[in-house]
Parts: structure tokens; C-alpha cells; sequence
């Protein structure tokens, strides 16, 4: 059984920064992509960043410049380093990686339960 557990969410002013991180356990042959999803309230959820195992990264146009995102391999970590953070980056973030496991003979795409980051004044 694979878990991704995410940690880092929290309140903040505009302009500030948090870094969230999610880390993935179990059964875990390989992961390939790992990445950062978020949903604002009657919005569809979306991709903010994503790196291959390789370390190549791709942004959301929206926080290009602002974001940084990071993986460690040997831990199957990834972290995403949020900066000079605006209002409408107030959504609930999810941590996503493809994770190949001996038991299922498959990569699959699976999910952390979220968290919420909030930007407000």
C-alpha cells in the first residue's frame, strides 16, 4: 500500500511564503513524476508544478517565478517552496505521484489527502 502524507499548509499574509512537502511510503518499486495539484472553491483542480525523476520541472504560468519545486529520490520526498504568495493561491493543495509497485505491475497515480493554504490580510 503506498501513502503520500503532505505537511506545510497554514495562513499567510500576501507577499509571505510557506513551503509545503509531501513525502510517499509503502510498497514502493519507483516513482516517475511527482508534482503539486491545487482546488480553489468552485474551481477545478489544477497542476502548479511537477518535476520528473530526472529533476526536469514545469510551472503553472501563475506562479512561474514565484515557486520552486523539489524532489529528493532517495527519500521520495517533494517539496514545493511557495513565495511572495497572493490571494488566489488560496486553495487546497494536493500532493500526486506515479508510482510503479511490485504488488499491482503498474504505475499508478496517487494522491495525498491535502492541505489548506490560505493567503489573506
Amino acid at each position: 500500500q503506498v501513502q503520500l502524507v503532505e505537511s506545510g499548509g497554514g495562513l499567510v499574509q500576501p507577499g509571505e511564503s510557506l513551503r509545503l512537502s509531501c513525502a510517499a511510503s509503502g510498497s514502493i518499486y519507483n516513482i516517475n513524476d511527482m508534482g503539486w495539484y491545487r482546488q480553489a472553491p468552485g474551481k477545478q483542480r489544477e497542476l502548479v508544478a511537477s518535476a520528473t525523476s530526472g529533476g526536469v520541472t514545469a510551472y503553472a504560468d501563475s506562479v512561474k517565478g514565484r515557486f520552486t519545486i523539489s524532489r529528493d529520490n532517495a527519500k521520495n520526498t517533494v517539496s514545493l517552496q511557495m513565495n511572495t504568495l497572493k490571494a488566489e493561491d488560496t486553495a487546497v493543495y494536493y500532493c500526486n505521484a506515479d508510482i510503479y509497485t511490485i504488488q499491482t505491475g503498474t504505475t499508478k497515480k496517487y494522491w495525498g489527502q491535502g492541505t489548506q493554504v490560505t493567503v489573506s490580510s
